[in-house]
């Protein structure tokens, strides 16, 4: 089956009826197409000036996940107040300090100040503004309540931005272990050591086997230092590289990291907490359950997740309950499902939600915390083996000269 074609941002530049220049961008499949809906616009595309967008992004100008949030939360605050909508986009531009959003934020209010919907707007950023954001706005401007479900993706957003935060920490805590441990045994055997085996020369006796190991390895490290170094950066690029292009490999990636110790159980109750977060924020804005399945499988972070979601709602299509449906996919805990249950059977399913999500997220903050404690003494111990066991093969020979006389 041929792979769908993905909507890619362009900016395009052209005239209005009156003549006037005017510029902005457009979500569209091609530079065809966008220039098509600007002539449904009345708007007379310039020739070469339908390009698409070049990425902002790069070093302190990036658009992050944390940068969408504080916009979020931000146009909530002045919508709150009582400002008017493109005033507050203005308001806002004004005081990011990230230029690449506030680029994006004035984009945006010039789609408003055109005419366009909110949702348009967002939209014409699919890199920055994903489909779950989007449609919540769509919801809240359909219904009349776009500040209260602006409030809504501006908790989502907040939240889940500090869970992502929480498992990022988890995961290269143990990274940083070794790369600190690997950086201090390489400077030790490279540098440290040969001083110790010139001494050894003159000594004329045979070294003992943990000190000649120590100093055979130090030989290699002197020798091929660079060649470690080089294969370690291409391991590296080959696997992100990888990472990033085979989808394959990341769904088995996302499996195999469940089933770490520790870490894994840290995974399983995040992509619970978002399952719970995002479903509960969609459902409180009243789209349907197999509707927000599609959004809440995307937001799972883990591919085993996503793809248990989306048979969930391939049973809730058929009329299933999704407690069932829950239950069938045994990666849920009882507890969840549980309390999934009974918001189902009382009519509160967005609070019960809420409450799962409340729980999970404590329980990732509990466990991160628990690990960062055990990870100090385990550093301290593991740093001082390696170094202390160097140190020692150093000392061996001199404690058997000692011996001789």
């Amino acid at each position: 089956m041929a792979k769908a074609a993905s909507k890619q941002t362009f900016q395009w530049e052209g005239k209005d009826k009156s003549g006037k220049v005017v510029k902005g961008e457009m979500a569209a499949l091609s530079a065809d197409l966008v220039k098509a809906q600007l002539r449904r616009q009345g708007i007379t595309p310039a020739a070469g000036k339908v390009r698409k967008q070049k990425p902002l992004k790069g070093g302190k100008n990036s658009i992050t996940a944390s940068d969408i949030a504080i916009f979020a939360r931000q146009l909530t605050t002045m919508m709150g107040s009582g400002v008017p909508l493109v005033q507050a986009f203005e308001i806002v531009a004004g005081g990011l300090d990230n230029k690449a959003m506030a680029q994006v934020v004035t984009q945006i209010k010039n789609d408003v100040e055109g005419g366009a919907s909110l949702t348009q707007g967002l939209r014409n950023h699919p890199d920055h503004f994903d489909d779950l954001f989007c449609n919540l706005v769509e919801a809240g401007e359909q219904s009349g309540t776009l500040e209260k479900l602006l409030n809504e993706v501006a908790t989502y957003k907040e939240k889940t931005e500090a869970l992502r935060k929480k498992i990022k920490k988890a995961m290269t805590y143990p990274i940083a272990v070794l790369i600190i441990a690997f950086i201090v045994t390489a400077i030790l055997l490279i540098f440290v050591v040969p001083q110790f085996e010139t001494l050894f020369a003159g000594v004329g006796s045979d070294l003992p086997a943990f000190t000649r190991m120590v100093v055979n390895l130090s030989e290699i490290m002197q020798k091929y230092w660079l060649v470690v170094g080089a294969a370690i950066g291409v391991f590296v690029f080959v696997f992100k590289r990888i990472h990033k292009n085979s989808r394959k490999f990341r769904d088995k990636m996302d499996a195999l990291v469940l089933k770490l110790p520790v870490v894994g159980d840290i995974l399983h109750q995040a992509a619970t907490a978002k399952f719970a977060r995002t479903l509960a924020t969609m459902s409180s804005a009243g789209v349907p359950l197999v509707e927000a399945m599609d959004s809440v499988a995307g937001a799972a972070g883990n591919a085993v997740y996503r793809d248990a979601i989306l048979r969930m709602k391939d049973e809730a299509s058929t009329g299933q309950r999704l407690t069932a449906a829950m239950k069938d996919q045994e990666l849920f805990s009882n507890m969840a499902v549980q309390m999934v249950s009974i918001g189902e059977e009382s009519g509160a399913i967005d609070d019960m939600l809420s409450k799962v999500a409340d729980y999970y997220e404590e329980e990732v903050d509990s466990s991160v915390e628990a690990l960062t404690s055990l990870m100090e003494p385990m550093i301290m111990a593991f740093l001082g083996i390696v170094v202390g066991g160097l140190v020692v093969a150093m000392y061996l020979p001199i404690f058997k000269m000692g011996d001789a006389f």
